[in-house]
């Protein structure tokens, strides 16, 4: 694999006087083409700003952050930054433009001066890939929280990038949105090759991860396989964050002197081990 994304010696800062510590303190991080990698810290911790420097949202106030190799302090380079890595935001209303769900996929490519015929095939392409052909004459206001969001995600994947950036996607939708958004996000980094960076604070949405990165005021305080990170649940605890609900349940009843593994991440293998036990 080769790398997609490059963070050195990363600090931001908002240009406010009110404010004097940095948003992001010193992070350096690198993300190989294809892998999954999913951040989560409190309200705070730095993880969507962070995020934002993945497609030149935000530039640094120290440091550099290069995607396929391009800085993105370089101006000149920002379109084609913004068309490898592709972001999708918390609110899918703030990203659909258009009063036609086709028409919303088709925006994007049709900003980058791409010939029509192409763009047919692509919005078609985006919308079977996110379970959105049938709605794609309707209006999106019609539609439920989790068919928005992967109306919003079609028009990223339409644009063609290499790398998709998900900023907390699913925080507004009920748990059916969330699970058609996680299946989607799943399916792009599994069938398609995506790579995908997923800011969450549903723990629940990092179990699938290839490495989980746990952000603390600013800074990068752990990082790891999904099962190594959860299995530190004391450690989470301290800096106010859960683990997967099966894992927090191993760990409750270890302290009642049942042992179970300690890296139990699915509702599956919390039966098999008891199964086991018994």
């Amino acid at each position: 694999m080769s790398e997609i994304v490059r963070v050195e010696n990363l600090v931001f800062r908002y240009d406010d006087e009110i404010i004097t510590k940095n948003a992001v303190d010193d992070v350096s991080l690198n993300i190989e083409e294809g892998e999954f990698v999913v951040i989560i810290g409190h309200n705070g911790s730095g993880k969507s700003t962070l995020a934002k420097h993945f497609n030149g949202i935000f530039y640094p106030t120290q440091g550099d952050v290069y995607i396929k190799g391009m800085n993105t302090k370089d101006d000149s380079l920002i379109w084609e930054i913004r068309q490898k890595a592709g972001m999708v935001f918390q609110n899918p209303d703030n990203q659909i433009v258009a009063t036609i769900v086709e028409e919303d996929v088709a925006f994007g490519p049709e900003n980058l001066g791409i010939e029509k015929s192409i763009i047919r095939k692509r919005v078609d392409e985006a919308l079977a890939l996110v379970n959105m052909t049938e709605f794609a004459k309707k209006q999106p206001h019609n539609l439920s929280g989790g068919q928005k969001q992967r109306v919003a995600i079609a028009g990223i994947i339409a644009m063609r990038p290499d790398c998709i950036i998900f900023d907390e996607p699913t925080a507004m939708l009920d748990p059916s949105g969330r699970k058609e958004v996680v299946d989607t996000i799943l399916k792009l980094n599994k069938e398609e090759g995506k790579t995908i960076i997923h800011i969450t604070h549903f723990m629940d949405e990092a179990t699938n991860a290839d490495r989980v990165i746990v952000m603390d005021e600013g800074k990068i305080t752990m990082q790891g396989k999904p099962r190594e990170i959860f299995a530190r649940v004391e450690e989470l605890n301290a800096l106010g964050l859960d683990v997967p609900q099966m894992t927090e349940l191993s760990y409750e009843l270890g302290l009642e002197g049942v042992r179970l593994r300690e890296d139990i991440l699915t509702v599956e293998e919390m039966v098999d081990e008891l199964c086991q036990l018994l």
